[in-house]
């Protein structure tokens, strides 16, 4: 059973917060039992002085590790070493590792070699690396919101960078003038290409992105969209190129969701809730339902608005069994 599982939990106390600590041993104590629980830094430090009371209040064991040399974290290579240790130990069935640090990658990748179950915890900055090395990731920010009562922010990432929307103003499209310089204008109301003798055009008389109607009762100046900026393109990506980081996103949860219930559904297109979480941890480890404002997997699928679901009471018990399949 998974609460019979033994769990060693290595904090690197560098890229946490203390006041994380009480959720990360809740969520450690859903999977199983931490039987180690230890926590890395230099305690030299001041910045780091805020962990004492919490290390004494939760029982876990700090490792003293000097910064040797100015600019590296010599922190990082006592957790590994640490954890290769209690690995050979054979004490354990899995570990925990709470850091929001892309160097744990290539760590949590051989536990998991060795047949260990990986649990990550971090913040959303954590690089996808690290949360795709692991069996399940949790933002520890994201469930530090749910726990005062905040619901977190919903971020769907489009899929494709779509050209901005046109703004309807009503005006017709600009004719060009050239004016006795030479210089290039355009056209006010009331004027033709044939009437333009003695008047030139002053850059300067119109703001950025304006156009003036000139009309009677027609407003003075009507702002059209400027074109979008290439760094605003690049963050509407959701994620940069180069950046390796954040969490999934809705789109995607919901399309795999969709290609799972089609994979996996019986010969009457129904499948389990059950199955469709189990998937989606092994797709998707950052997945949890806390993680879109729910508390629940039905409700969040509901708000998805894609399936019928019918429940019933499991024979010989009063467990409920739920199944959904596309509308």
């Amino acid at each position: 059973m998974a609460s019979d599982l033994k769990f060693a939990v290595l904090i690197d106390a560098d890229n946490v917060s203390d006041k994380y600590i009480k959720i990360i041993l809740d969520e450690i104590s859903n999977d199983g039992v931490a039987t180690y629980k230890r926590i890395y830094g230099d305690w030299t430090k001041p910045a780091l002085a805020s962990w004492k009371t919490v290390l004494l209040d939760n029982s876990i064991l700090p490792m003293q590790q000097y910064n040797y040399t100015t600019g590296k974290n010599s922190t990082d290579s006592a957790m590994i070493i640490d954890a290769m240790d209690i690995l050979y130990s054979s004490q354990v069935d899995g570990f925990c590792i709470v850091s929001s640090d892309s160097d744990f990658t290539r760590l949590a990748a051989r536990l998991r070699e060795s047949g260990m179950v990986v649990v990550g915890m971090g913040e959303r900055k954590t690089p996808k690396s690290f949360i795709s090395a692991c069996n399940r990731f949790k933002y520890l920010d994201i469930l530090s919101q749910a726990t005062s009562g905040e619901k977190p922010e919903i971020k769907e990432v489009p899929r494709e960078n779509k050209p901005v929307k046109e703004l309807k103003t009503g005006l017709k499209p600009a004719a060009v003038r050239i004016g006795k310089s030479g210089e290039k204008g355009l056209l006010t109301a009331g004027e033709t290409p044939g009437n333009q003798s003695g008047k030139s055009f002053s850059p300067g008389s119109l703001p950025p992105g304006e156009l003036s109607s000139g009309g009677p009762g027609a407003s003075s100046a009507q702002t059209l969209p400027e074109p979008p900026k290439p760094e605003d393109a690049q963050a509407s990506n959701g994620n940069a190129e180069g950046a390796d980081q954040g969490q999934t996103d809705l789109a995607t949860i919901r399309a795999a969701i969709r290609t799972i219930v089609l994979e996996n559904s019986d010969e009457d297109n129904w499948i389990s809730t059950g199955t469709i979480g189990s998937l989606l941890v092994k797709r998707y480890p950052d997945f949890d339902v806390r993680n879109f404002g729910y508390s629940k997997l039905t409700p969040f699928l509901q708000s998805l608005n894609l399936f019928d679901i019918k429940s019933r009471r499991a024979p010989g018990g009063n467990m409920k069994l739920i199944n959904v399949k596309l509308k």
